[in-house]
């Protein structure tokens, strides 16, 4: 009687090798449902993805290409802002369609232009 109460140990460790097995097939049986899941996703996708194309073509319609534009910055308080004149605009123009070298080259020419301004206001002879 007293064998029975403290117990020999073995039946413990049978238990715990049986649980783990019983966890390590769930996992595995849950992981294979998820990838069976994300397979039939997948081709649901690509299907529509055929339609949408074989509708695509038949109206002559060109695929959106999703491009974000970043939002523009705008001051604190855009009513209180400084509206552009018609030459500031024409130049914002102008400046859009320059290369980059060109946009460098008449960067450095203000500047050279600014500098030169203040030199002579600065040095004007008496």
């Amino acid at each position: 009687m007293l064998g029975a109460v403290g117990g020999d140990g073995g039946d413990d460790e049978g238990d715990k090798e049986k649980e783990e097995e019983a966890e390590r097939e769930r996992l595995e049986a849950i992981r294979e449902a998820e990838e069976r899941r994300k397979e039939k996703h997948r081709k649901m996708e690509e299907e529509r993805e055929k339609m949408r194309q074989e509708i695509r073509d038949k109206y002559n319609i060109k695929k959106k290409e999703e491009i974000q534009e970043p939002e523009p910055v705008e001051p604190e308080n855009p009513l209180m802002r400084k509206k552009k004149t018609p030459e500031e605009l024409a130049r914002e123009a102008e400046e859009a369609d320059q290369d980059e070298f060109t946009k460098f080259k008449n960067t450095i020419e203000t500047q050279i232009g600014e500098v030169k301004t203040q030199i002579e206001n600065n040095c004007s002879m008496q």
